[in-house]
């Protein structure tokens, strides 16, 4: 459903910037770009988990479907049809 992935979207935005924002600062204060690239890692792989899966927060609003048409109508429709003349030039 469209809310459940809108709520997805942004769960994983605002655990991707969290992340970014705390590996950033960690790694400036220690001075090593590593951990800054393991915290945002770590923020995605997070993100990846909460949000991929098909969690039941995510499916409280279906969508309704059409209704299935049967088969026979449209061939019987298709059949009733007057083939189509093209005008001469």
């Amino acid at each position: 459903d469209y809310k459940g992935q809108k709520l997805a979207e942004q769960i994983f935005q605002g655990i991707i910037l969290v992340s970014a924002v705390i590996g950033f600062i960690y790694g400036y204060i220690t001075e090593q770009f590593g951990w800054t690239v393991y915290i945002v890692m770590a923020g995605f792989a997070l993100s990846c988990l909460l949000t991929l899966p098909p969690w039941p927060m995510y499916r409280r609003n279906p969508l309704k479907w059409l209704p299935v048409q049967e088969s026979g109508t449209e061939e019987k429709k298709q059949g009733d049809r007057k083939p189509k003349r093209h005008a001469k030039s």
